[in-house]
């Protein structure tokens, strides 16, 4: 059973995700739809979600948006991966370098069952030493991939992501909306109109008494969830006993250096901090577990553990991590906050924004809303969600810290059974297989799994074909080649001064 063929989109909410939707569907459906954005400036956006991972390249594309341009107006820099601090044992640290692999296969197997076996007879670095993003983070390196190189060279496909003000990410999608006739209405919405027979949303009423209609309703209020929640009360699927942490401190604080090209996440007594490194300013956040810590104190341990001086006081964040029961709910897609919450250990906001406007393009319902298109929306960003989940649980879990009762609780939590198999079958034998199209590949879990102590009991048996005198010429070669390749970079400051310095913001 369809609808009626849909001519009038509403975006409700602005931030990221509302200017995000409004500027993906402006550029992909073009004139043929009316598209609306309600926001209001009296309601402020979150805007936490600073830091962003490889796939915002792809959306970036879509919208044929330049680099520099975009970078310069974001007040961006750039990011090679994620240093996690502590999170195995106090003094720890690894990096989760992206890339499409860890140094390069020989033959059929992959980089790091060689690896496996050389480290374990002590003729290996570690594992971050051969992959280009860990040694160019380490070394504040940083440049995009160069076309003066051959294509097998490390320099000849570099992944990396973003940080920037999502503020000012919100107000340049905002413009670009515009030019293209997304037209922004101001105001707060004070009651939602229901069809009395198929219980789709018909308008939304704001305070001067506007109405405004729609066929399609894009759902991005933020945690409240004003139309999937409040108006159609979806429902709600928790992942707190899996993740404890429930809420946020927020503060910009000063910059001390030149920006590093990595998110870096600290874990502390009762959580973990974030740092992530603008051109005018650094983001820094506690996200911790209430029951193991006063928000006085939550502050105060954030404040003694800035780099530069604080720009502002702390502002407080409440969350819970989960998903709705259904995205797509009737006439409904929720995006962003108000589709559900994955705390930001791996930078995964802005991507499952990104992941439901995609999956929502490829799905649109052109013929109008179909159980089916709503059924296989519904699955894909279930799916996101509970593989991304399982990545986040990994951190938390996979950990030799008893120093404090949060993380004796997280070492003693059960697990969900995907994860405890992939988990089983790494440590068995290096072993990883990805799930379908998961947002997280091979490289990531194998360098977060070894980072958080994971290591294998043996590694796949061709490994044993290659002599002992070869394979230490093999895993010295690699690493003699990342290290050269990023000597050969230049430092991420002088590339964003070269590239797209901003200048000091207004």
């Amino acid at each position: 059973m369809k609808s009626r063929q849909i001519e009038q989109i509403v975006i409700v909410g602005g931030g990221t995700a509302g200017w995000m939707a409004a500027a993906a569907l402006a550029r992909t459906l073009g004139p043929t739809y009316r598209i609306e954005v309600v926001e209001s400036e009296l309601i402020g956006i979150v805007g936490v979600g600073e830091a962003t991972v490889p796939h915002i390249k792809a959306f970036n594309q879509l919208l044929r948006i330049d680099e520099a341009d975009f970078v310069r107006h974001t007040q961006g820099s750039f990011k090679l991966g994620i240093e996690f601090v502590d999170w195995l044992r106090v003094g720890e640290r690894y990096i989760h370098g992206f890339g499409t692999e860890i140094g390069h296969p020989l033959g059929l197997l992959p980089f790091h069952q060689y690896w496996i076996k050389a480290h374990q007879a002590g003729m290996a670095q570690p594992l971050g030493a051969y992959t280009l993003n860990t040694v160019a983070a380490t070394r504040g390196k940083f440049m995009v991939s160069a076309t003066d190189v051959p294509a097998n060279s490390p320099l000849a496909n570099i992944a990396y992501a973003y940080h920037f003000d999502a503020a000012l990410y919100a107000k340049y999608l905002r413009v670009y909306a515009e030019r293209l006739g997304v037209v922004r209405n101001e105001g707060i919405i004070e009651h939602v109109s229901l069809h009395p027979e198929s219980g789709d949303v018909e308008s939304v009423r704001l305070q001067s008494g506007e109405a405004i209609a729609g066929d399609l309703f894009i759902d991005c209020s933020g945690f409240r969830g004003l139309l999937i929640e409040q108006a159609l009360e979806t429902g709600w699927v928790d992942f707190s006993h899996w993740l404890p942490c429930d809420r946020a401190l927020a503060v910009p604080s000063e910059n001390v250096g030149p920006p590093a090209p990595y998110t870096r996440a600290t874990a502390r007594e009762a959580g973990w901090q974030w740092r992530i490194p603008l051109q005018h300013r650094t983001g820094n956040g506690y996200v911790y577990s209430s029951r193991h810590i006063s928000e006085d104190e939550a502050a105060a341990k954030l404040l003694a553990n800035l780099e530069g001086p604080a720009l502002a006081d702390p502002r407080p964040l409440r969350f819970t991590t989960g998903r709705r029961k259904k995205c797509w709910n009737k006439n409904v897609i929720a995006l962003g906050l108000a589709s559900g919450f994955m705390e930001p250990l791996e930078s995964t906001s802005i991507h499952l924004i990104q992941s439901g406007i995609s999956k929502l393009l490829e799905l649109f319902p052109y013929q109008g809303i179909s159980d089916v298109l709503v059924q296989r929306y519904n699955d894909q960003l279930a799916f996101e969600f509970e593989r991304i989940r399982d990545f986040l649980v990994l951190h938390y879990n996979a950990t030799e810290r008893d120093d404090s009762p949060f993380w004796k609780e997280c070492r003693a939590m059960s697990i969900p059974p995907e994860l405890q198999a992939n988990i089983d079958l790494f440590r068995d034998s290096g072993r990883f297989f990805r799930n379908g199209t998961e947002m997280f590949a091979e490289i990531s879990w194998i360098q977060v799994l070894i980072g958080q102590g994971i290591l294998p009991q043996a590694w796949h048996p061709l490994v044993d074909n290659v002599p002992d005198a070869e394979l230490q010429r093999f895993v010295d070669s690699i690493g003699k080649t990342i290290s050269n390749c990023v000597d050969a970079m230049p430092t991420h400051q002088a590339f964003i001064d070269r590239y797209c310095a901003a200048g000091v913001p207004a």
